[in-house]
C-alpha cells in the first residue's frame, strides 16, 4: 500500500514532497467544497408543498439536487481527502505528532465516520404524491415515521458534520503556522467571512426549509407533522 501511494505521488509530483499541493488539495476540499455542499444542503431544499417531493415527478432530479450533492459529492470529497492524507503520510515518512497532523487525522476520520453513519440512517418511506393523502395507504419508513433511529441519526450526523468542519479549520490554521502560504491565508480569511454572511442572508430571506415538510409535504396526516401539531396544542 505504501509503495503504491508513493508511486502515485511520484507520478503526479515527482520525488520531492510538494506540500503546497497537499495544502491546496485539502483546503479546496474542506474549506471550499465541503462548506459549500453543507450550505446547499441547508438552503437548497425545495419549499414545502402539500404532496412533498413526489416520486416519478419530472422535477424530481432538480428537487433532489441538494441531496445528491450532499450524499455523492461529500462521499467523493472524503475519499479524495483520505487519499491525499495517506500520500502526505507517505511523503513525510510517517505521522508526526504536530497539532496539524492531529487535526488533519481527526478531520479525515470524522469525515469517514460521517459516510459510514449515513448507511445507518434507516429507511426513507413514502414519496409518492398518489399515496400521500390521508385516505391512501403509505409506505412507512424510519424517516417518514421519524423513528427513534432516525432522530438519533439526525442528531449525531448534523452535530458531527459541523464538528468536522471545525476540525478542518483547525487543520488549516495549524498547517499554515507550519508552512505559511499567503494565498491560502487570504482565501481562508475571505471564506471565513463569506460563508457565515451568506448563511445569514439565506436564512433571513427564507431559503431554509424543514427537511420533513420539504420531503413529505405539509399534510397534517403525516406522522411527524401530526406529532408536532399535538405537541404545539399541549403548550
Amino acid at each position: 500500500m505504501t509503495k503504491l501511494l508513493w508511486s502515485l505521488y511520484e507520478a503526479l509530483f515527482g520525488t520531492t514532497a510538494h506540500w503546497n499541493y497537499h495544502a491546496w488539495l485539502m483546503f479546496t476540499i474542506w474549506i471550499v467544497l465541503v462548506p459549500a455542499s453543507l450550505l446547499l444542503t441547508r438552503f437548497g431544499k425545495p419549499a414545502p408543498s402539500l404532496t412533498g417531493i413526489a416520486q416519478g415527478s419530472p422535477k424530481l432530479g432538480r428537487k433532489l439536487f441538494w441531496f445528491t450533492i450532499h450524499r455523492v459529492g461529500l462521499s467523493v470529497l472524503v475519499l479524495v481527502s483520505v487519499i491525499g492524507g495517506l500520500i502526505a503520510v507517505v511523503a513525510s515518512s510517517g505521522v508526526s505528532g504536530t497539532l496539524h497532523a492531529l487535526f488533519g487525522m481527526a478531520t479525515v476520520s470524522l469525515g469517514v465516520i460521517q459516510i459510514v453513519s449515513a448507511w445507518l440512517r434507516g429507511s426513507h418511506g413514502v414519496r409518492d404524491a398518489a399515496r400521500s393523502v390521508a385516505e391512501k395507504p403509505v409506505q412507512h419508513g424510519d424517516h417518514y415515521d421519524m423513528t427513534a433511529r432516525r432522530r438519533w441519526f439526525e442528531a449525531y450526523h448534523k452535530t458531527v458534520g459541523w464538528l468536522t468542519v471545525a476540525s478542518a479549520l483547525g487543520a488549516v490554521a495549524t498547517g499554515l503556522s507550519q508552512y505559511w502560504m499567503p494565498e491560502i491565508g487570504i482565501a481562508l480569511a475571505v471564506l471565513a467571512l463569506l460563508f457565515p454572511c451568506l448563511a445569514v442572508v439565506l436564512e433571513a430571506t427564507g431559503f431554509r426549509h424543514d427537511t420533513y415538510l420539504s420531503n413529505f409535504g405539509t399534510g397534517a396526516h403525516h406522522p411527524y407533522n401530526r406529532k408536532r401539531i399535538e405537541e404545539m396544542s399541549r403548550q
